[in-house]
């Protein structure tokens, strides 16, 4: 997994991580994590400390790589790419020597004229070989770049869930490898770290699929073993676009703050273009592990469902404990200043749980457990009802609640104490204003249970805050 510090991780590439991890745990091989940050002006360390956090977050370890403290495992660092300048060094001035790479003079300005002259023929734009013979420099000009000299070959490789690729070289025109001996390029780069790494398998998003042939071809110049390739298909928005890395909702620690689980989360990206025999969705990661099976990862692109990733943290959240929810919750409450004690929670955990999808559900959703919103007294009324209908029920409520002791405001002596109140009236008549004015919302929990998890004392002050809108 070689993931680049430039932006936040995204689930993309977590699942390209996953991927890679769950094929190096069944054959008993070693998951490396390199940081590819070549890119000085766009790389970050903050996004490199993301990468490692989100990482370790959804469970997934590396043996060989960099360790959130700076420190590395494995014994074939550096595993940033930064860390890495003398190596590739070595490298370039090995191909220079053989006469695999040359050093191009032409400016910017000079490349374009040639991309315009070949647009107007109607040739492919390809950089032409104007430096790719000289015998010396030209005279009163620097040299721009280093360009690999691109044979007019086919090059075939056998991908892992493509079968038998094939790419025409000829079509590349020599490639761009390197700013200077000290500054190289990604496709360069790439080719000697699998090489220096004893790299076996690279498992990668398609879009990687046409650098392969160019990293063939420098592995070969070099004398390297080739990899064996697998690509696996982008993940794409609900409209079948392709999902960026930029876009903030995918950033892959955002569903840690919306309060998913990483378990779900896990289980999510792994069944984003690959598919388990049979219908079973929920798997652990140990599960995983034992199933997955490479050759059935498909082709096409897939569909990021957020109604699927939804249901499936609802069927996690079903079997997580109230304790593994506090933990999240706590700290998410904390942060707006909100410390109610544990068995207040536990009651609001209780009325929420069949209506949340993930944890933060919980805090959001029961705002109003905290803070009754304000609202129109208008809200109270339930359909061809008056406003002295409303407030006749609502007082005649009160009262009722009035006379169980503190002690029992229970959910079995609450629902014993409306039914009575209901009678012959209609359940809307009763419930929906009482439910507006212990929530303020149109939607929400039973009002037995939102009683239930307020007391006495709170319940009686808002239906009462309710009687005093009716008669405003």
């Amino acid at each position: 997994m070689a993931p680049s510090p430039t932006g936040p991780m995204h689930i993309g590439s977590a699942r390209t991580a996953l991927f890679n991890w769950l094929f190096a745990r069944q054959n008993g091989g070693a998951f490396i994590l390199r940081i590819e940050d070549t890119d000085k002006e766009r790389s970050d360390k903050k996004y490199e400390a993301e990468i490692l956090e989100g990482l370790s977050w959804l469970g997934i370890d590396w043996d060989e790589g960099p360790r959130q403290s700076r420190n590395e495992i494995g014994d074939y660092g550096p595993y940033r790419q930064s860390e890495r300048t003398a190596i590739y060094k070595k490298y370039l001035e090995r191909l220079l020597e053989k006469g695999d790479a040359y050093y191009c003079y032409c400016t910017n300005e000079d490349l374009d004229a040639e991309k315009q002259d070949m647009a107007s023929r109607g040739l492919p734009p390809r950089y032409g070989g104007h430096c790719r013979n000289l015998k010396n420099p030209p005279a009163g000009k620097n040299p721009q770049v280093i360009r690999f000299k691109i044979p007019e070959v086919k090059v075939e490789f056998n991908d892992m869930i493509r079968g038998k690729v094939a790419f025409d070289a000829g079509l590349f025109g020599d490639i761009v490898i390197a700013k200077d001996v000290e500054t190289p390029l990604y496709n360069f780069a790439v080719a000697v770290d699998d090489a220096e790494m004893k790299i076996t398998h690279v498992i990668r998003g398609e879009d990687h699929l046409s650098n392969t042939p160019k990293q063939i071809l420098i592995q070969k110049a070099l004398g390297f073993d080739e990899p064996i390739y697998a690509h696996i298909p982008l993940i794409l928005n609900s409209d079948k676009s392709k999902m960026s890395k930029r876009f903030g909702d995918v950033a892959l620690l955002s569903y840690r703050e919306k309060g998913y689980f990483p378990e779900t989360i896990l289980n999510f990206i792994a069944l984003l273009g690959w598919h388990p025999k049979g219908d079973r969705e929920i798997f652990s990661k140990e599960e995983l592990v034992k199933e997955f099976d490479i050759a059935r990862v498909q082709k096409s692109g897939a569909v990021f469902n957020q109604e699927k990733l939804d249901w499936m943290n609802r069927e996690y959240l079903k079997k997580t404990g109230e304790n593994a929810i506090l933990d999240i919750l706590t700290p998410m409450l904390a942060e707006k200043g909100m410390r109610p004690e544990k068995n207040f929670l536990e009651k609001i955990i209780s009325a929420l749980r069949t209506r949340a999808a993930t944890v933060r559900d919980f805090a959001d959703m029961g705002k109003f457990f905290f803070a009754l919103p304000d609202y129109e007294k208008s809200l109270l009324v339930w359909k061809d009802a008056t406003l002295h209908d409303v407030k006749s029920i609502l007082k005649e409520i009160s009262w009722k609640l009035a006379e169980i002791p503190a002690g029992d405001f229970s959910r079995e002596t609450l629902s014993h104490y409306i039914a009575q109140i209901i009678g012959i009236r209609k359940r809307g008549d009763v419930l929906w204003p009482l439910r507006v004015a212990l929530s303020g919302l149109v939607s929400s929990p039973d009002p037995v249970e939102i009683m239930e998890v307020l007391g006495k004392d709170e319940s009686l002050r808002r239906i009462g805050i309710a009687v005093q809108k009716l008669e405003s």
